[in-house]
């Protein structure tokens, strides 16, 4: 069997989202916010590689929003 690289990224990203969200619901900051930003990379590489900008947009502004709250809680 073989997988390309599209796949296995987006089965990395999902299985990131999924572990993140747990760690998330768990209270582990920042881990959780953490996780979630990694998968979130993952879809977003997914997505420009399909060129597919519902997902572009989705997947970047989750990035952006996520690192801009991590960085903003480090800041402070």
């Amino acid at each position: 069997m073989t997988l390309d690289l599209n796949t296995v990224l987006k089965w990395m990203g999902t299985v990131t989202l999924i572990a993140g969200t747990a760690v998330n619901s768990l209270g582990y900051y920042p881990a959780g916010p953490l996780i979630l930003l990694v998968g979130g990379l993952f879809w977003l590489i997914v997505s420009i590689r399909w060129r597919e900008p519902a997902l572009i947009v989705t997947n970047l502004v989750m990035f952006l929003t996520a690192a801009a709250g991590l960085t903003w809680a480090w800041l402070n």
